[in-house]
Formats: structure tokens, sequence, C-alpha cells
């Protein structure tokens, strides 16, 4: 039984070092150390293990490691269909062409957000938005959508969670969700990043189900509060017709 949990416990190790490179390209020994908490010749070992499956490669150059071409093959062989990131791609495009500001697709993954596509503006000073960014439910336009159209426990389990932050007052928070299944769109300017603003609406499949948040960001100064609010009859059209795309 003990050795079954060390087992696990190897597995779960190796797999924090994999997700330390949803954030950067390329780590070292110790600044992946330092991200897992984990001493360095533990990390050391499990590198070894991941570089001997193909899953992570070391620069010899430079002695940093990054995500290796096996993880390439892996996700070959995903399954594309009913995938929202990539069946409505090519509508988030329009939607860019359209208003000119960064488009992402967000998903609810427990109590975070996950950014699953992005079509990013054409302007030179842009809301750039990497794919695979995950980001706190509690805050921001897409949070917002995400949990005033996710089924009632969601709300429950963010506000009884100890990530929720003390200083955000609860009954503003609700009223917050409230206006946004009212209006059908939310709004947020720099609540989580200085300088950004977004604005965002459900996804709904043919069932009603939400599916993914529909957002649109950009620089503060340029996508104001009333030019989000202007956008909003187009976004949350834009968000219906993908919605109808999606079983």
């Amino acid at each position: 039984m003990e050795d079954g949990k060390l087992t696990v416990r190897a597995v779960e190790r190796a797999l924090d070092i994999m997700l330390c490179f949803t954030g950067a390209s390329e780590l070292t020994l110790t600044e992946i150390a330092t991200r897992v908490h984990l001493h360095k010749s533990t990390v050391h070992r499990l590198l070894a293990s991941l570089e001997g499956k193909g899953f992570i490669m070391r620069d010899e150059a430079t002695d940093k490691f990054r995500l290796g071409y096996r993880l390439w093959e892996l996700s070959a062989n995903l399954s594309k269909e009913g995938d929202p990131g990539i069946i409505l791609l090519p509508e988030m495009e329009r939607l860019r062409d359209l208003l000119g500001e960064t488009i992402s697709l967000y998903v609810q993954d427990g109590l975070v957000r996950v950014r699953i596509q992005a079509v990013q503006s054409n302007h030179a000073i842009r809301r750039v938005a990497p794919v695979g960014a995950r980001m706190p439910l509690y805050v921001g336009a897409s949070s917002k959508v995400l949990v005033a159209f996710a089924e009632p426990g969601l709300l429950d389990q963010l506000l009884t969670s100890a990530d929720w932050p003390t200083g955000l007052g609860t009954q503003a928070y609700l009223q917050q969700l409230s206006d946004t299944r009212r209006a059908g769109f939310a709004t947020s300017v720099e609540e989580r990043e200085p300088g950004a603003a977004a604005v965002s609406a459900p996804i709904l499949d043919r069932g009603g189900r939400l599916v993914a948040a529909l957002a649109v960001s950009g620089p503060a100064n340029r996508l104001t509060l009333e030019l989000m609010q202007e956008q909003a009859p187009t976004i949350m059209e834009a968000a219906r017709r993908m919605g109808t795309m999606l079983r």
C-alpha cells in the first residue's frame, strides 16, 4: 500500500513539473524546483525520467528544459470533434475583424477559468491573450459569465473556497452576477490586470447549457465602458450564433 502511495506521489510531482511550462517555454532546474517546491535532487530525477520518455527536452547549450516532442504526438490524437476551440475559431476571427480587439474563449475548470482559444488583435498596442492561461474565477468579465450562467453549486463552492478573497464584498459580487444574468453580458475594467478591459457573453449550446464564455479584451483607454456596452449586442449575437454550432 505504501509503495502505491509513493508511485502516485511521483506521478503527481511529474505532472506538476510539466505544468510549470504553461507559463514559460524554457526553465532551469532551479526555477522548476522553486515552482514545484521540491528539492533539486528530486526534480532532477523526475526530469531524467520525463526526458527519457520524450516529454521533456534539455538544451545542452543553456542547460534549460522545455517540453518534448512526445507531447505533440499526444496532442495530434486529441479528438477535434466537438472541440469549441476549433469549431468556433472562424467565428472568433470574424468577430476580431469586426471589432478590432483580441477575442478569447474561456471554459471553467474547477475554481479557475482557462483560455482555450484566442485570436489576437491586429493593433500594435493590444491585449495579448496566451492560450492555456489559467485565471481566478472570482474576477473579470468572463469569470462573471462562467459563474452567473453555471449550475448553482459552482457559486457555493466559490464562496466557500479558501481562495476566496476576504476583501471582495460578497453582496456586491452577487449583485454583479445578478446584473450579468439580467443583461446577458458582463464587463470589467482593470479588475484583474491594470490597463486592461473586457466584455464577455455566454455561449450556450442547443440545449441551453453553458459551454464557454466569449470575451473581447483590449487596453482600457481604447476599450472604454461606454464602447463595451455599445458593442455588447454584437458580442451576444456572435455568442448566440456560436452556440448553434455546438451540440
